[in-house]
């Protein structure tokens, strides 16, 4: 039931969006909420009414393994949704791979190059009075998805970690992640932070630890889950096994669980 609320309400938001600017832009995440949200998106009756070849994919993070292999959250994410839907190759943006880079720097170096440019274009279309001098390193990111890992973790950002810790790059290499794999592509949290929303979309008795801590205003240095921000809003999607430590002050009962 979560998966499905969140889909419809993934499905909606990229409407909406594609009504105001006529694209839209969404970061993917992996796991098991993230890739069962995909699934239940490509099922949907409602997902036709998406312009798929109008939206921008990218990732939050990625495995850094050969390219194919069954650890990449962009071969799940094609075999749970974009392979079902008329996407445009050229706007779905895969971190490298390790048969395709030497280190998972090299594939940071150049995911953050492409994000740059999609930026410079977009700064380039854009024709509104409001329109700033000089492009951002990031294109505007309309949804960015964000799972929790029981140790609080985002993205490919652990705690007490580099990654946690970078206040300029926008995506960083990782090593000795201590879920493995152990080396991947990570988006930072200034990164992350950029997004108009940020979901953290969370199932599970065993994540209610890092959800509770997170909402509780801990450090994300030790919390990750605690440092993401929307720049419009920031929506937990959670069940409610990942909910039962959050104090329930702070809990909004809707479609999508809790």
């Amino acid at each position: 039931m979560l998966m499905a609320a969140i889909a419809a309400r993934l499905i909606t938001k990229l409407v909406d969006v594609q009504d105001k600017y006529g694209e839209a832009t969404v970061v993917l995440t992996g796991g098991t909420v993230g890739i069962g949200t995909l699934k239940a998106v490509a099922d949907s009756p409602a997902a036709p009414a998406v312009n798929w070849s109008k939206v921008n994919f990218w990732w939050g993070d990625e495995r850094f393994v050969a390219s194919g292999d069954n650890d990449r959250n962009t071969k799940q994410a094609y075999d749970a949704l974009l392979s079902h839907i008329p996407v445009d190759p050229d706007r779905v943006h895969e971190p490298g791979s390790s048969d395709q880079f030497g280190s998972p720097e090299e594939a940071a170096e150049d995911y953050a190059r492409r994000l740059r440019e999609a930026a410079a274009e977009e700064h380039a279309a854009d024709m509104s009075d409001d329109r700033p001098e000089e492009p951002s390193a990031l294109p505007r990111l309309d949804v960015v998805l964000l799972g929790v890992g029981p140790d609080a973790h985002i993205a490919s950002l652990f705690p007490e970690q580099a990654g946690i810790r970078e206040k300029t790059r926008t995506v960083v290499g990782v090593r000795n992640s201590p879920k493995p794999p152990p080396l991947r592509v990570s988006l930072t949290l200034p990164a992350i932070n950029t997004a108009a929303e940020v979901w953290m979309v969370v199932a599970g008795e065993d994540k209610a630890g890092a959800v509770g801590l997170a909402l509780a205003g801990a450090n994300p240095v030790q919390v990750p889950a605690a440092g993401p921000r929307g720049t419009s809003r920031t929506l937990w999607l959670i069940d409610e096994n990942a909910a039962s430590r959050v104090p329930q002050q702070l809990v909004r009962k809707d479609a999508a669980g809790a």
